[in-house]
């Protein structure tokens, strides 16, 4: 008897991504997201942003 942690059975493991193995849909759907959001993904990290996360990262070590 195989299972999870739980004692749940385990989920099947998603192939691994390749060109080669891509569907039709899955070529759409990232070229569509790449048009949608690469623009965003690519613009830079605000400094106000920036700053908070250093400040936190540094009461975490403190």
């Amino acid at each position: 008897m195989s299972g999870g942690k739980d004692g749940a059975p385990e989920k099947p493991r998603p192939k691994s991504a390749s060109p080669e193995s891509d569907s039709p849909f899955d070529i759409w759907l990232k070229r569509g997201l790449h048009q949608l959001f690469d623009d965003v993904a690519n613009e830079p990290i605000p400094e106000e942003l920036l700053r908070l996360i250093e400040e936190d990262r540094d009461d975490r070590t403190s």
